[in-house]
């Protein structure tokens, strides 16, 4: 049949053969433009980035972890981006978003004048003390601090504060009042910087917080403190401030930025802890785990005061002034105040935080309940 068109020039139906051409692309090479001569080939056309499929799911993984880091961050780093802030809490004041009532026995403050400020390390310096230093924790012989027992019950009463609590103390639910029977009840004798976990829409919070010198605590074996009793609230070790911080929330007369200090834990496990008690001008000491059922006097340690090391992140600087010496009311040892000495001790990690707006009071009904074990660290006599 011809191919050739009617000569009328308009077709009178459709050409003989397939429509569409081949349905497989041609088995030999690509046929090279016009003009290209005999030289090598010139490559295909690149595909556009989005008709890549490896490209793309590179991209949406990116885009995916960004947005899990940004949601982890934001519920774990304590804060919505406000980052250098810290939160002053005073001794005896429960504070925001807390995780029980108070069972604090005993949150007063020491009667300590405000030392001056004469030191020249900028406010963002770490001036870190040993957890075992003797003289660095306070308390009244037999008598504790904190009503373990109480929190234990409080708690257990509020299942999902329990569950974020031990989140936090990195137990079980059912290990929490072992885990709390094994901390010891101290005061703070000086300013302290902590990480402060409060409780807010069924999860922990974290916050970087100050806590005044006074403020009852329990402590692990390394002399961390790891519970606030005035409001229940679990505590971990401060992050580092690479600015100067934002100071919100309480005041206190004694309070020196240059004078806060952050606790090391002890690199071993501490058996007994060599405290301080101003009402009696005495030094005691006590078991850990032990509530002050077992105190008794002990004679004052070789180095009463503990040595504070600082370190700072532009070059060393005039190490800020020391506390000034409380005398007890007896007739025993005077409180002796801390020493200062500057050295390029590691600073802590380095987070972001984010201090609690508002104040709101909860009050835990008290039940009983107890279940589980708890093996502390360094059970055993190190």
């Amino acid at each position: 049949m011809s191919l050739e068109p009617p000569s009328s020039g308009r077709p009178t139906g459709p050409p003989s053969g397939p429509l569409s051409g081949p349905s497989q692309p041609p088995s030999g090479p690509p046929s090279q433009p016009p003009g290209s001569g005999s030289g090598t080939p010139s490559p295909p056309p690149r595909r556009p980035w989005w008709r890549s499929a490896p490209r793309v799911a590179v991209l949406t993984t990116v885009v995916v972890a960004a947005v899990v880091l940004a949601v982890v961050f934001s519920r774990s780093g304590g804060g919505s981006g406000k980052g250098g802030e810290v939160f002053l809490q005073a001794a005896g004041k429960t504070g925001p978003e807390p995780f029980t009532q108070s069972t604090a026995t005993d949150s007063s403050a020491p009667a300590v004048p405000a030392s001056p400020a004469t030191g020249s390390a900028p406010a963002n310096a770490v001036r870190a003390v040993d957890g075992a230093a003797p003289g660095l924790y306070g308390g009244t012989r037999n008598v504790s601090s904190c009503d373990v027992e109480r929190q234990i019950k409080a708690l257990q009463a509020a299942p999902p504060k329990n569950n974020a609590f031990a989140s936090v103390a990195d137990v079980t639910p059912s290990q929490v009042p072992a885990y709390l029977r094994a901390l010891t009840p101290v005061q703070l004798r000086m300013d302290t910087r902590v990480t402060n976990h409060g409780y807010r829409d069924g999860a922990a919070t974290s916050y970087q917080a100050v806590l005044q010198a006074g403020t009852a605590v329990l402590v692990d074996g390394h002399g961390v403190p790891r519970v606030r009793c005035a409001c229940g609230n679990p505590l971990t070790p401060p992050v580092a401030q690479q600015t100067t911080p934002k100071q919100t929330g309480d005041s206190w007369p004694s309070y020196r930025p240059s004078n806060v200090v952050v606790v090391t834990p002890a690199p071993q496990i501490i058996d007994i802890f060599v405290i301080y008690d101003p009402d009696h001008g005495e030094w005691i000491s006590r078991q850990r785990g032990d509530t002050g059922h077992h105190d008794h006097r002990t004679e004052p340690p070789a180095k009463p005061s503990p040595s504070v090391s600082v370190s700072t992140p532009t070059a060393p600087s005039s190490p800020p002034s020391t506390c000034a010496s409380s005398p007890g009311t007896g007739t025993g040892t005077p409180s002796p105040c801390p020493s200062t000495s500057t050295s390029t001790s590691p600073s802590v990690p380095s987070p972001s935080s984010e201090p609690p707006s508002t104040e709101p009071g909860t009050t835990e009904p008290a039940s009983p309940g107890d279940t589980g074990t708890y093996s502390a660290p360094g059970s055993s006599t190190t």
